[in-house]
C-alpha cells in the first residue's frame, strides 16, 4: 500500500469526525490490566535513511556458513523453480482469497495442498495453514479441550520442543488449560508409555501430544503411546516433520485407531531459512473433529453448467467479524507459504520427498559416526532416530560451537540451555544438501575446537 504521511493536523481532523478526543479512545475497550504499559525494551522509532543503513548492515552480517543446526528449522534443497513460480504475480500478491469466489486459482492451490498434506499425515482433512508449527500445537492443544468437553488437561512430552511448549503454554495458560510434562528415558531418548501411567490415573485427561520425531530427533513408539492414551479417552494430537513422513508411519495409522489431530511446522516442505521466517504451520484431522479445526478448508464442487470450481467450506463467518465467538483467529494465513509447499510437492513428488528424507537420515548416521570417531565424543541415547542426533562433548557445548562458528561451520544447537541434565550436549542435523566432504569438515572442525585452548 503506498506511504500516507499523516500530519498531526490530519489526525485531530479525523479524531474529531468521529468524536474522539486521542487514539487512545478508540482502544477504550481493553481493560487496564491486559494493557502492557511502556515497551521500555522496544526501542524508538527510526527514520527512513536509518532503517535503510540498520538493514543493509544486517544484511551484510549474512554468511554462508556449513550449517549442521536444526532443532526445528531445517536447511533443505529447495529447487529454483518452487520461487519462480511463487513470485509470480498470480500468486504473490493473490494469496489471502477474501473474495473466495474471485480467486479460484489460489482456491485450486489450497486444495491441491490440502490433498497432499491429508495424504501425508494419513488424516481425512487438512486446513489451509495456520502461523507457524508452535501456534499450531496450542490450536491444537485448543481443539482437543473443545472436543473432548469435560477435561482441560493436556500431556506434553518433555521431548516436545522447548519453544513449541512455551508458546502453548503462553497462549493457553489464561484459558485454564493445564499442560503437564512427560519425563523421558535418559537411555532411550524418547517417551516410555509406562511413564504416562500416574498422569492418566488422576482423572480424566483431554489429549496427549506425541512428537514424531521427537526434539531430540529420537523416534517415539507412537503405537503404544497413541493406543495408551485412547484407552483413557484422551485425543491423541500427533506432532509431526512432514518430511519425515515420506519415510516413517503417518499419524493417521498410529496404533489401532491412529491419531485425532496432526500438525506441525512445514517449512522443510520448500521455504529456505531466512532470518527467522516466515513459516506455516500445518494441522490435519480426522473428519469427526473437522467442525472444531480452526482456519480455512477449501471444497471442490460444480457450477450450475457442471463446471468445476472451488470454494471456503466449513469456515464461521464469526472468524473475520467476531473473534471472540471464532474457533480461532486465523485471519490472514501463511498463504504464500503454502503455494511454495505445493509447488514444492508437487515437483518432487512421494518419491523425492522419500529419497530427501532417506539422504538426510543417511547423513545424520554418518556425521554421528564420524563424530563419535573423535575421543571423548558420544551420542547421548541409543534409540533410533531420523535426521537429529544428540552428541555428548567432553567440554562446555557453548564454548565448542563458538569455536567451530569461528571456523566457518554452525556445529549444532546446545541443549544445556533448556536440557541441563544432559550436560555438554549438542543437537547435531545433518539434511540432504550435505555432502561426504561437508560431513568430514564437521567432523575435522568439531575435533580441532575440542583441542584448542
Amino acid at each position: 500500500m503506498p506511504f500516507i504521511p499523516h500530519t498531526e493536523h490530519d489526525v485531530r481532523a479525523m479524531l474529531a469526525s468521529i468524536g474522539a478526543s486521542r487514539i487512545d479512545d478508540l482502544f477504550d475497550e481493553i481493560p487496564d490490566e491486559l494493557r502492557n504499559g511502556n515497551l521500555s525494551a522496544v526501542p524508538g522509532g527510526m527514520n527512513e535513511m536509518q532503517v535503510a543503513r540498520l538493514m543493509a548492515e544486517r544484511a551484510a552480517q549474512d554468511a554462508a556458513p556449513l550449517n549442521f543446526i536444526g532443532a526445528g528449522a531445517y536447511e533443505h534443497h529447495v529447487p529454483s523453480a518452487v520461487w519462480q513460480i511463487v513470485s509470480r504475480g498470480e500468486f504473490y500478491t493473490a494469496y489471502t482469497p477474501y473474495q473466495a469466489e474471485a480467486s479460484q486459482g489460489t482456491l485450486q492451490v489450497l486444495y491441491e495442498y490440502q490433498t497432499m498434506m491429508a495424504s501425508l499425515a494419513g488424516m481425512d482433512v487438512s486446513n489451509a495453514s495456520l502461523y507457524d508449527g508452535a501456534s499450531g500445537l496450542a490450536e491444537a492443544v485448543l481443539m482437543a479441550v473443545r472436543a473432548h468437553k469435560t477435561s482441560r488437561r493436556v500431556l506434553i512430552p518433555a521431548t516436545v520442543s522447548p519453544i513449541y511448549r512455551s508458546v502453548a503454554h503462553s497462549i493457553v495458560k489464561l484459558q485454564g488449560i493445564e499442560l503437564e510434562d512427560i519425563p523421558f528415558c535418559t537411555e532411550s531418548g524418547n517417551t516410555v508409555a509406562a511413564s504416562l501411567d500416574s498422569h492418566l490415573s488422576k482423572g480424566d485427561v483431554a489429549a496427549l501430544v506425541i512428537p514424531q520425531p521427537n526434539f531430540f530427533g529420537a523416534l517415539e513408539e507412537v503405537a503404544a503411546l497413541t493406543d495408551k492414551a485412547h484407552a483413557h479417552g484422551a485425543l491423541v494430537i500427533a506432532l509431526v516433520n512432514p518430511l519425515s513422513l515420506a519415510l516413517l508411519k503417518a499419524p493417521g495409522n498410529w496404533g489401532a485407531n491412529g491419531a485425532d489431530i496432526a500438525v506441525g511446522e512445514g517449512q522443510p516442505l520448500g521455504i529456505p531459512l531466512s532470518n527467522g521466517g516466515p513459516y506455516f504451520g500445518f494441522m490435519c484431522c480426522k473428519q469427526a473433529l473437522v467442525r472444531q479445526m480452526p482456519g480455512r478448508i477449501i471444497g471442490r464442487t460444480v457450477d450450475m453448467d457442471g463446471r468445476q470450481g472451488f470454494a471456503l467450506t466449513l469456515q464461521a463467518r464469526e472468524q473475520h467479524i467476531r473473534r471472540a465467538k471464532a474457533t480461532s483467529n486465523i485471519c490472514s494465513n501463511q498463504g504464500l507459504m503454502v503455494t511454495a509447499a505445493t509447488i514444492y510437492m508437487a515437483l518432487l513428488g512421494a518419491d523425492g520427498l522419500r529419497r530427501a528424507a532417506a539422504a538426510s537420515h543417511a547423513n545424520t548416521a554418518a556425521l554421528a559416526g564420524l563424530a563419535t570417531g573423535i575421543p571423548g565424543v558420544r551420542r547421548l541415547f541409543s534409540g533410533p532416530h531420523f535426521h537429529e542426533v544428540v552428541l555428548q562433548l567432553p567440554e562446555p557445548a557453548a564454548s565448542v560451537l563458538a569455536k567451530m562458528q569461528a571456523q566457518g561451520v554452525l556445529g549444532g544447537y546446545d541443549l544445556s540451555t533448556h536440557y541441563p541434565q544432559l550436560g555438554n550436549a549438542i543437537l547435531a542435523c545433518a539434511t540432504e544438501t550435505k555432502t561426504a566432504a561437508d560431513l568430514q569438515r564437521y567432523a575435522d572442525t568439531l575435533q580441532l575446537s575440542l583441542n584448542q585452548p
